[in-house]
């Protein structure tokens, strides 16, 4: 309920802004599956370090459609912190500047709906970086596959509490992993994914 009272505010605030466009409903045929990697999962302590997005189209992955970004080094980040994360001297070299990592980020997904694995960590962590730079955090409609995942597994086994982890859901799905632990790799991988359980509804609702 303050999720959509908030995203209507921004609505109306941006109404004839650069943005007011991105608040529009969406009628293409056009998600966009993103991914995040952080400098650790703990929501109130992550880093953003890269970003990444590909479109999908029907049942396609548009690989040649992608956005792939390493950040700038955030300014809390120590040489203690880099050895603790686990994260290379690549990841952190010659990135791009949050505020341009954004814009390109929202002009590539513009108001398409977005699909993630566990999409609510990545979301909150984008927003935490939107919200005091451009007055708005992403209004997009969502698809977290982690949870579609979760309840396709409860019809069948319904006393399962949680979800198998990433790599472990690929390989029951027969979907090969891509990239793992980079950004762009795992949002291959989730929309591939994401494509596969489509096509097990569409086929369970004909058998129906």
């Amino acid at each position: 309920m303050l999720k959509a009272l908030r995203r209507a505010a921004d609505r109306r605030r941006h109404a004839n802004g650069d943005y007011a466009w991105l608040f529009h409903p969406y009628t293409g045929d056009e998600m966009v599956v993103i991914d995040t990697e952080t400098t650790g999962r703990d929501i109130r302590s992550a880093e953003l370090v890269s970003l990444a997005a590909v479109k999908v189209r029907g049942d396609r992955v548009l690989t040649s459609e992608s956005l792939d970004l390493r950040l700038a080094r955030p300014a809390s980040l120590s040489g203690d912190s880099i050895r603790i994360h686990g994260l290379r001297g690549i990841d952190l070299e010659g990135g791009t500047p949050v505020h341009e990592a954004l814009e390109r980020l929202l002009d590539f997904v513009g108001n398409r709906p977005l699909v993630g694995w566990h999409l609510d960590f990545d979301v909150t962590i984008l927003n935490r970086e939107l919200r005091p730079r451009f007055g708005f955090a992403l209004p997009n409609a969502t698809i977290d596959v982690a949870q579609r995942y979760l309840r396709r597994l409860r019809r069948r086994h319904p006393e399962v509490e949680s979800a198998p982890r990433f790599e472990k859901v690929a390989e029951l799905l027969k979907v090969p992993v891509m990239g793992r632990h980079t950004a762009l790799g795992d949002a291959v991988t989730t929309a591939l994914i994401f494509l596969r359980l489509e096509r097990e509804a569409s086929a369970e609702r004909c058998d129906a």
